[in-house]
């Protein structure tokens, strides 16, 4: 039987560069302790400075020589996204991998600085322009990889709305608008595959799911929405079906850093139903790799956030 493969695993990663957004807690968190503690230099992106400051130095607490660094960057509002991607292009022309890790769950509605919805506008509308914006760092990169954080709640939903993707016209449903926002992510991921396949570019397109992974983003919802049964519900989740959150991170290193990866991967947990488990390559439902609605997506986005890139 072969060996379960862990962060122990990660190749060195000295002289690399990534970014990893939503670093300060959870996922990310861990994403950024396991890169650093490879070699890797880490950008850690996160909207709040006084959590990002906590996290960096948990992170040097873990791996005293951590090349570790914050930087500030609210994916709800595209000129934060703009000021965040000509900050990283000015200081460093190398980018070895972009993490598109952030993300909010299951939020009573909100509307980002841009108007869109909060959970389309985070998880897949800011991580659609960051991409783009740094794209020339990767692509000027060997080897360069980006990785998209989705979930298995991207089955949860009957399908992404297209004509009203900012749900300003139906009714809001806060578990399936996250839905949507993770079905976006995957739609997003393929199409990008597609397109950077097109133009014969080394940058890799990568995704990875976290299969049920216990951190602090399945808390926030309950707490805004003043919910002590939804708080109660993810407690008792937690407990019995979830992973610790640097075993959920498992597929996310994976993705960016194993030999094996190729352009269009999805990696999950090998567990039952993906719940929990060691990395390995996974499956995702149809619609998610529909090119028409894939390129539809990607039209849509370049609209909504004026960032246009791999176009024609």
């Amino acid at each position: 039987m072969e060996r379960a493969w862990t962060a122990a695993d990660i190749a060195p990663q000295h002289g690399k560069r990534f970014i990893v957004t939503g670093a300060n807690s959870g996922l990310g968190l861990e994403t950024s302790a396991g890169l650093a503690a490879a070699g890797a230099q880490v950008v850690m992106a996160c909207r709040d400075p006084a959590r990002a400051a906590t996290a960096l130095a948990a992170i040097r607490r873990r791996v005293p020589d951590a090349r570790v660094e914050a930087a500030t960057l609210d994916l709800a509002d595209l000129a934060t996204v703009r000021a965040f991607a000509q900050a990283q292009l000015a200081r460093n022309e190398r980018l070895d991998g972009l993490i598109n890790n952030a993300g909010v769950m299951a939020l009573p509605l909100q509307r980002t600085r841009d108007g869109f919805e909060m959970q389309i506008g985070t998880n897949h509308l800011g991580h659609f322009a960051l991409t783009g914006l740094l794209l020339e760092a990767l692509q000027a990169t060997p080897g360069a990889r980006i990785v998209n954080v989705a979930s298995l709640a991207h089955r949860w939903t009957r399908g992404l709305d297209l004509d009203d993707l900012n749900f300003e016209r139906s009714r809001y449903h806060k578990w399936d608008a996250y839905s949507r926002s993770k079905l976006a992510n995957l739609m997003f991921h393929f199409e990008l595959d597609r397109r950077l396949r097109q133009r014969r570019t080394a940058v890799t397109a990568a995704a990875a799911h976290p299969g049920y992974s216990a951190t602090n983003l399945m808390f926030v919802g309950p707490a805004q929405a003043r919910s002590t049964v939804g708080r109660w519900a993810m407690q008792l989740g937690n407990l019995l079906f979830s992973q610790p959150a640097d075993r959920g991170a498992l597929p996310t290193l994976y993705a960016a850093t194993a030999p094996d990866v190729q352009s269009g991967d999805y990696i999950g947990p090998d567990g039952w139903r993906q719940l929990r488990g060691f990395p390995r390559k996974v499956g995702c439902r149809p619609a998610a790799r529909d090119a028409t609605a894939g390129a539809r997506l990607w039209a849509l986005s370049e609209d909504l956030t004026g960032v246009r890139f791999l176009d024609g």
